[in-house]
């Protein structure tokens, strides 16, 4: 098979959701049918005794929710499928738009329930900024859920795209009957006790054969059954490949991950409507993925993911080409070829050295501390640049300083090891020492994260006050140095770990006063890793 034909075969998607919406443990079915595990349980299932594979961190085993992004691969029907698995959770949500960021599509898991939540609603729209196709599941049908058109109707009004259910649900809770498959015309019967051991075999049912359909699901709901289909048929979208490829037309299935039902129909149609990797924009150019030379950018970097080990992995989604594990590559930030160390597949922490991938494959690299959130790698002589990652605004601030005063080299490693993951933001007075340090989170829950981490990752305990500021902006562009602006008596000047100068605000009336006080400044909410 050449490098064209490995590159057709790759879909590389982001599994997104709020929280408990039950995104981890549908990606673990996948991963089941995949062969990449053998034993299918919940992240809190006592039945397995088993935490879920995606879940690697221990604070995500003991909280019972996503804390970091997991990098998955597995084959299924000749496909190589690299799954992100994401934080659902809002506090993480700034990883999970840098995960976006190397996806090329977009599964949606949304709870039967609660349909459409905060969380679900910030994460479709990075995906609508991007143009990434969107694919929905909406879970947990075997309990009691909200009407099968409300949620459809909902999905429409508040991502303003269409929606085509490729199958329909028969019944919900104690009376969930199965789906029925609108294009085969074929009723999936659902039952409970198979617990995904076994493959449903599908029935092929006209609507018109109404003994059949009242011998599966009964009178009361074939009647329903009819209706509803009729419905669809007649006032719904029609389905069209083009429109959900460029992420105006959402297919939406239905079904239950936690027993299995539905999940491998459903993956076996993502699989078919979905993209090769796609291709990418730099700043001057689009960088085709079947292009022979290889190219890639870092979207995020972990440490100590093996504390074994005491590493640092950079994570590369690659854009275009094939990647060999003994040639040189060029570190277009840094200037410098180098050969990438340890190049790895990942199945969450667990990990397998690689000599070889392609355009669509994440791979981990040893980090020896040279890259970024951002950076672009490539083939000498390739003039490309992928264009820079965004760095949201924290709003939550504290001042952390390590208890014991000896550790300070470990402290004020693990501190910045933390941030060049992206994982919480550092900052520190200019002409200031280290002893302490203002970090800043997009959410509170970050700052246990940091505390857990340093404790048991470096060793180190640490001290904790919360700052009043909510705002901050980088510096664009200034009239004269920041320690010489008119600012307000509550605004504080800060500089990042990479040198850059911004400003702590404690409310927006103290950021006007910056901005029509001092002409010629620009200040941004965020900030890009060029």
């Amino acid at each position: 098979m050449d490098y064209k034909q490995e590159i057709e075969r790759r879909r590389t998607f982001a599994i997104i959701s709020h929280p408990d919406a039950g995104k981890t443990t549908l990606t673990e079915k996948f991963l089941l049918y995949g062969g990449a595990i053998q034993l299918a349980g919940s992240v809190k299932g006592k039945a397995t005794a088993r935490h879920a594979v995606s879940d690697w961190m221990e604070l995500e085993k003991q909280r019972g929710i996503s804390i970091t992004s997991s990098v998955m691969q597995f084959e299924y029907a000749g496909y190589c499928i690299n799954i992100l698995d994401t934080p659902g959770h809002q506090d993480f949500s700034e990883d999970t738009y840098r995960t976006l960021m190397a996806a090329d599509s977009a599964v949606m898991v949304i709870d039967a329930a609660k349909g459409i939540e905060p969380q679900t609603r910030k994460l479709f729209r990075i995906c609508a900024m991007r143009h990434i196709p969107i694919f929905t599941f909406i879970n947990k049908l075997d309990r009691e859920a909200r009407d099968p058109f409300e949620l459809m109707e909902e999905l429409e009004n508040e991502f303003g795209i269409g929606t085509y259910p490729v199958n329909w649900p028969i019944g919900c809770g104690h009376d969930f009957k199965g789906v029925f498959d609108r294009d085969r015309r074929e009723v999936l019967a659902f039952q409970d006790f198979h617990r995904g051991q076994n493959k449903i075999q599908a029935i092929a049912c006209d609507l018109t054969d109404t003994a059949l359909l009242d011998e599966l699901i009964g009178r009361r709901m074939r009647e329903k059954l009819v209706e509803d289909i009729e419905l669809l048929d007649g006032a719904s979208y029609e389905f069209d490949l083009d429109a959900v490829r460029a992420g105006t037309l959402s297919p939406v299935f239905f079904g239950s991950a936690l027993t299995n039902f539905g999940v491998e129909p459903f993956l076996e149609n993502f699989l078919r409507m979905t993209t090769p990797p796609l291709p990418r924009e730099t700043a001057d150019a689009v960088v085709d993925p079947f292009a022979p030379d290889f190219s890639a950018f870092v979207f995020k970097i972990q440490a100590n993911m093996n504390r074994a080990h005491r590493d640092r992995v950079a994570f590369l989604r690659i854009c275009s080409g094939r990647f060999a594990r003994d040639a040189e590559y060029l570190h277009v930030q840094d200037g410098k070829t180098m050969k990438l160390a340890q190049p790895q597949q990942m199945m969450a922490q667990e990990r397998a050295i690689v000599n070889e991938a392609f355009a669509g494959d994440i791979i981990g690299v040893f980090d020896p501390g040279v890259f970024s959130i951002g950076d672009t790698v490539c083939a000498p002589g390739m003039k490309v640049r992928f264009e820079g990652i965004p760095t949201f605004a924290p709003e939550h601030f504290s001042i952390i300083s390590q208890v014991d005063t000896m550790k300070r080299k470990q402290f004020v490693k693990g501190v910045t090891q933390i941030a060049q993951e992206g994982a919480i933001q550092m900052f520190h007075e200019p002409n200031s020492g280290m002893e302490e340090v203002i970090v800043g989170a997009v959410g509170v829950l970050q700052f246990e994260v940091l505390e857990y981490r340093l404790k048991n990752e470096y060793n180190i305990d640490i001290r904790r006050r919360d700052l009043s500021y909510s705002f901050i902006r980088w510096i664009e562009r200034a009239p004269c140095a920041p320690d010489a602006l008119n600012l307000a008596s509550d605004t504080k000047w800060v500089q990042d770990f990479r040198g850059k100068d911004l400003l702590l605000f404690n409310n927006e009336w103290s950021i006007r006063w910056a901005e029509q006080k001092n002409e010629g400044l620009e200040l941004s909410e965020f900030s890009r890793n060029w």
